[in-house]
């Protein structure tokens, strides 16, 4: 009875000293979880088979603020850096002298978030708008060599961050032996991006002919690209580029559907609507959805209007053709704006721009019409023609920075242009679209698309064929067109892409080594005199003693 007491109590004994150990553990984890926060991660991805982006995902290292010591070795931190904060000479001078560093992270203001500050004013909006430009400038075409992210800021990130900036001011950043926080993102490491799809989207609305007449009716095209690229594809949304000329487009559709339902009412003129994909790779998925046009088709077109980004123009839009000015069809398409602009209290200025037939590079998507001898330009806010990945749906490219009266205008410069050229309506002063009648533009349903479209990014290697948003343009251009045809192509060139777009990142608060080894020293000792303890009391000083003594040689034992 007195042994199996004694056992029971030793027992009893070890449970509690599990649970203590269950407790301490638990604490440890508790105390280690700081933050974790969602990210998004820079563009990978090769041109020629050169390298360019973020060349890594995985994170596991100490983070630093831009207050670190002079001279600390920065090879295994990560720079957390607030766009408020952001130094663009200082990340220039990293990234170009190829310095070692273990990665960056920069925090974005909440209010630039597609999910928090859709609709929130951006203070300092212009100077904010400059400084994401030139730091996506640098980071896209520069080759990387360590992970980038993007987060926005939040309490939780500005409590680690300034707690970061205090040890960093005083001389003590986060290292294996002083402790501090450690990010860690533990991500597989980027694959390819196999055949990435493109997808284009035709509408007709067929004009109407007249009896015995059997000739094709001429066609007028109005298109527009829907899909981005951006520093952060997760974040790429292009409110205005190209957000704005999708819904423009998706508007005018609406428009001319009530006219060419009606009979009396339908033009001589068939209307085309193409909504391509590829617009930052050269208007590849353009090139594809005109080679597969039939000759005739290609020869109905009168002109063809592309929409590029009009949503925060103030009183003037550009058309963009190929053609020289003195080109009779240009001069007729530029008069029939113009005159509307006029009367709208609107500008329309022209530029021309020759095509290099030698240079694969497009700066327009007119210019892939111009290139098959179709007569067609691009209307846009922009004066100049972007360079390469520029005013593609950048980071500051979201729904703070659009304006949708300046939508609403465009579509009735663009609705009231059209009419009059299918209607034979030109140098007349009709409105077909006036406000406060049935064909006015509806402000309600641009903005309901603007609004989607600032919520989706859409950059094409990661839009699958049936992506939710690809099929919603669809059902959207068929609820206003007669034909609705899907096109699906591979997207060609000279660009691999990689996946790992986002991730989630965990902030964790490590101590030191020296705290480390002074807690397991503490604990250690504790655990041999509680076991010391147990023993005497259930076993006696005589069986503790036994356990440290030296047991005899096998000699004595055969002796």
């Amino acid at each position: 009875m007195a042994t199996s007491k004694k056992s029971s109590e030793l027992l009893e004994s070890m449970y509690s000293v599990i649970a203590l150990l269950f407790i301490l553990v638990a604490c440890v984890e508790l105390c280690d979880a700081a933050a974790a926060v969602d990210v998004y991660r820079l563009i990978q991805y090769d041109m020629s088979g050169s390298p360019f982006g973020s060349r890594f995902a995985a994170l596991n290292h100490h983070a630093a603020s831009s207050r670190f010591p002079p001279g600390a070795d920065l090879s295994r931190t990560v720079l957390i850096i607030p766009l408020r904060e952001l130094n663009i000479t200082f990340v220039r001078e990293y990234i170009t002298q190829k310095k070692p560093l273990g990665g960056l992270l920069f925090l974005l203001p909440e209010v630039l978030s597609f999910k928090h500050g859709g609709n929130k004013q951006v203070p300092e909006k212009e100077k904010m708008k400059k400084l994401l430009a030139e730091l996506e400038r640098l980071l896209v075409h520069s080759n990387i060599p360590y992970p980038v992210y993007f987060a926005f800021e939040n309490d939780e990130i500005d409590t680690v961050l300034a707690d970061i900036k205090k040890n960093d001011a005083m001389g003590q950043p986060a290292t294996a032996t002083t402790g501090g926080y450690k990010l860690v993102i533990p991500t597989a490491e980027p694959k390819k991006v196999a055949s990435p799809t493109i997808t284009n989207i035709q509408g007709w609305l067929s004009g109407l002919k007249a009896d015995g007449d059997a000739n094709q009716l001429p066609t007028i095209a109005i298109v527009a690209s829907y899909d981005t690229f951006g520093a952060a594809p997760a974040l790429s949304v292009g409110s205005d580029s190209n957000g704005s000329g999708i819904v423009a487009l998706l508007e005018i559709a609406r428009l001319f559907s009530l006219l060419y339902s009606n009979p009396k009412t339908r033009g001589r003129y068939n209307l085309l609507f193409g909504l391509t994909s590829g617009g930052p790779y050269n208007y590849n998925g353009t090139q594809k959805w005109l080679r597969s046009f039939d000759q005739r088709l290609r020869e109905s077109i009168d002109y063809a209007i592309c929409l590029n980004s009009i949503g925060s123009w103030d009183n003037e839009l550009w058309i963009h053709v190929s053609k020289p000015p003195e080109n009779a069809y240009i001069k007729q398409i530029f008069e029939g704006f113009s005159n509307v602009a006029e009367e709208l209290d609107l500008k329309v200025g022209l530029k021309h721009k020759k095509i290099n037939i030698s240079n694969p590079r497009v700066a327009w998507e007119h210019e892939q019409f111009s290139r098959l001898r179709v007569t067609a330009a691009t209307l846009s806010e922009l004066s100049v023609a972007p360079e390469l990945f520029e005013g593609t749906g950048g980071l500051f490219d979201g729904r703070q920075y659009v304006n949708e009266t300046a939508i609403i205008r465009g579509v009735k410069l663009i609705a009231e242009s059209l009419a009059r050229h299918i209607y034979g309506h030109q140098g007349k002063n009709v409105q077909l679209f006036a406000d406060e009648s049935s064909l006015a533009v509806n402000p309600a349903y641009i903005r309901s698309w603007l609004d989607l479209l600032s919520q989706t990014p859409r950059v094409a290697p990661f839009l699958s064929k049936n992506d939710p948003f690809v099929m919603a343009l669809k059902k959207e251009l068929a609820d206003h067109a007669d034909e609705v045809n899907v096109q699906h192509e591979n997207l060609e060139g000279i660009f691999t892409f990689y996946d790992s777009t986002s991730a989630r990142l965990n902030i964790h608060q490590v101590a030191s080594v020296t705290f480390d080894l002074l807690l397991l020293l503490v604990l250690g000792s504790y655990l041999i005199v509680l076991f010391c303890f147990l023993v005497i009391t259930t076993r006696g000083v005589d069986e503790l003693i036994s356990l440290f003594r030296r047991p005899p040689s096998r000699k004595v034992k055969t002796a």
